[in-house]
Parts: C-alpha cells; structure tokens; sequence
C-alpha cells in the first residue's frame, strides 16, 4: 500500500497524485509540490489515503511544504504579473503580424519561467517573437501551442445546455467522440446542434453511448420483418429510448402502428427476402402477443388500497370472552336487544310485572324498595298551578304546629306603582 494525495494546480484541472511523506494534508489547503516543471503552488482535493502499488505510477514525486501566507502572497503577485505579461505579448504579437491568438499566460512559482498558450490554425514560427519576450521579462520564455477545446476549459462559459462547460467543470480528460454516435443516438447530423462552443462534437455525446448500444443491441433494426399482434409486416422506425418501433403492415401498409418490443416478435433481422415457405400464424395465436396493460388507478382505489394497509398493519384486538350459556350477562343481553326492538310502553304497576317474569322463566332481578308515593297536598304543585294558586289566594300565615306554605318564585318583575296589598304581603286578588 501506497499513501497519496490529489492535487490540482488549476480549477477544473487534471488531479495527481504525490507523496505527502508522512504530513497530514486536508483537503483545501494549498500546498507547495515537486513537478516536472520546477516547484509549483496546487490545491489538495484529497487528503491522505492508502491506495494499491499499482494504482499509481511510481515513483511518485514528494510534497515540499503546506503553503504558509508568504507563499500566498507570492502566487498574488504572479496573478498580477500574468495580466501585464498578457497584454505586453499580445502587442508583441501584432508587431510580428503572426495569425495566432494568446489564450492565457502562467507564471511559474518561482517566477523564473512563463508560459504563453495559444491557438492558431496553421504552424506559426514565433523565434522572433521569443527574443523580444525574453528581452522584456529576461526570464525564461515558452510558447505552446494548443487546441481548441483546451482553449474552451481554460476560458470557461456557458454551453447550449445553459450549464458550465463541462470540460472546465469535472472532466480530467477529453474522451474521443465521433460522428458515429450522434447517429447511434438517432440525433439530428446538423453540426450547428451537436457541436459545443468550441466548434467540435459535444463531449456529452459519450455519456449515453453504452446505453444506447445496449439498447440496440435488444431492439430489431429498420426494415425487419416481424410478427405483431395485428399481423405481420416490416420495421419501418425504432425509438431507442421508448424501445417502440412503428410497423408498416402487409394489410394496411398506408398506416403504420406502434408496438413495444415486448409485442413483436422477429422473423428477419434487417434487409434482406422474406423467409421461404414462411406461414404467417393464425390471428389468435398473434393476439397473444398483444401486451396486457393494467388500467391506470384512480385516487379512490389508491386511497382504499392504503387504508387496507394501514388496517392490516394495525394489531388485531383480543376478542372479548363469550358469555356461558345460561348465565345471568346472557340473559341481561337478551332483555337490553328485546327492549330496543319494542316500542316504549306504559309502566306497569309492580304487582303485574311479578307474574310475568314467572312466565318468562326469568329470575327477577333484586331491586331497591320503592318509596311509597307521596299523598297529593305534599307533592310539589306544578308552576303553572301554584302561580295561579298564588294569585287567587292570599298567602297562609304559619301559626303553631302549622307549616306555611312555601310561596314559588316569581318570574317576572313586579310593576310600579303603589296597588293594595292583602294579608301576608301578597298582591290582592281582584
């Protein structure tokens, strides 16, 4: 095992790999690196990890130091540097009268090296154009030549999609892209639609490719001839992604149909003659091939299929025990079901209600002694009554060993004014 760290020197940049040399390094810290090209200021993507011998190219080159703030200031002052040696190239440039156009320039750590790219579509012969260079900065000069989609990840943008570039966002490496994929995705071969900003064929053209070659693999070609549930007849579109094709019957030839792959059945692969001493099968045994689709669901039967759910989930609940046959709950459920289903009758005095459980062959249930009823003069009057009472007689004044009469209580205000008054206080009948 290996341990390693990613760096990467620019933003949507290829990551490397190094030896920390036993230093712990977080992801986000600047870091000062050994490289081919002298000693160079990267980013850390990926901290310390323990990765296979073969997993990486050996021998791996080591991490000097974890930047300190001098070192930032120092790739400040380079930034700087690089936006003065951009325009004082670009007059260079026109002086020469050379047919090429500067994309960037960068500064080594050191400043002891500076890299001019650019793009041009023809050999340029920029010897002369050097020598002034390094007669400006009297350092070390380089000019290099590069493509038209480094050109686009170094400058960033906007692609068709409305998304960044992708090269300049996550791609390490260009993958190769050819015109055969666009036609394997059935994609429209106007380069204006398939190109990106940079004028060669959209990166994203390899993303779906193994999809649509596994789908090619599985769906007939055009021109096939084929058993549908309809009938027989020949291929005459295929759509990758829905794995529909549009059938031209030999009946109705003028209206091609619609089938799933699932619905059809292949006879012939591709061009060619119709097989010898082909029968084509009877229509009930095509009908079965005919995909049965379930009707779409309403939200009613959605809704009960998730109440059926939930109650299944639920716990079931202990039954109640059962009452024995004979006993008294028995029995006092049998009276509560027979006086719901009859309709109120009138009380029946007690002495009546005796002979009839005796029939019935019920036990009388043991009840509180009733209270003998009370004699009419000590029951309460009703209010109707005793306001009439009140009224038309004067009130009873309580002697000895005599119990007044308890006057009921008015409802109603009395009226003003002074009007005669009998005995005890009570208004005087008239």
């Amino acid at each position: 095992m290996t341990e390693i760290i990613g760096v990467r020197f620019k933003s949507g940049g290829k990551q490397y790999y190094f030896d920390p040399k036993g230093t712990q390094v977080q992801a986000g810290q600047g870091v000062i690196i050994e490289t081919s090209r002298g000693v160079e200021y990267g980013e850390c993507v990926q901290a310390n990890t323990m990765v296979e011998d073969s997993a990486v190219v050996q021998p791996l080159r080591p991490l000097v130091r974890i930047a300190t703030p001098k070192d930032l200031e120092t790739v400040r002052r380079n930034h700087e540097k690089e936006e003065r040696a951009f325009r004082i190239c670009q007059e260079k440039i026109a002086d020469h009268g050379l047919d090429m156009k500067l994309v960037d320039v960068e500064y080594n750590f050191d400043g002891n090296k500076i890299l001019f790219f650019f793009t041009s579509e023809c050999r340029v012969d920029f010897r002369a154009l050097v020598k002034d260079l390094a007669s400006v900065f009297h350092t070390r000069i380089e000019l290099r030549q590069i493509g038209v989609r480094d050109e686009a990840k170094m400058l960033g943008g906007l692609g068709i999609c409305g998304r960044p570039f992708c090269c300049c966002g996550f791609l390490d490496d260009f993958q190769p892209v050819s015109i055969k994929m666009a036609k394997t995705q059935s994609l429209s071969l106007n380069p204006t639609k398939i190109s990106g900003t940079c004028g060669r064929l959209m990166c994203c053209l390899k993303y779906e490719q193994d999809a649509y070659e596994d789908a090619v693999k599985r769906m007939p070609k055009n021109e096939s001839f084929v058993e549908t549930p309809d009938g027989v007849g020949t291929v005459s579109q295929v759509n990758l992604l829905r794995e529909t094709v549009k059938v031209r019957l030999d009946d109705e030839p003028e209206n091609p149909r619609c089938y799933h792959n699932c619905e059809i059945c292949v006879v012939r692969n591709g061009k060619g003659k119709r097989p010898e001493g082909y029968v084509a099968p009877p229509p009930e045994e095509l009908a079965k091939l005919r995909k049965v689709t379930a009707p779409p669901e309403s939200e009613e039967d959605r809704l009960s299929a998730a109440l059926a759910n939930l109650t299944l989930a639920e716990e079931p609940k202990p039954a109640a025990p059962a009452p024995e046959e004979g006993s008294e709950g028995e029995k006092r459920s049998r009276r509560r079901r027979s006086r719901s289903k009859k309709p109120a009758q009138a009380a029946k005095p007690q002495g009546e209600e005796a002979p009839a459980k005796e029939a019935r062959g019920d036990k009388p249930r043991t009840e509180r002694p009733a209270r003998p009823p009370k004699p009419k003069s000590e029951r309460p009057a009703p209010a109707k009554e005793a306001k009439e009472h009140a009224e038309s007689a004067p009130a009873q004044e309580g002697g000895e060993g005599q119990e007044s009469t308890k006057k009921p209580r008015r409802r109603y205000r009395r009226p003003r004014g002074n009007r005669p008054k009998g005995e005890g206080g009570a208004p005087k009948a008239e």
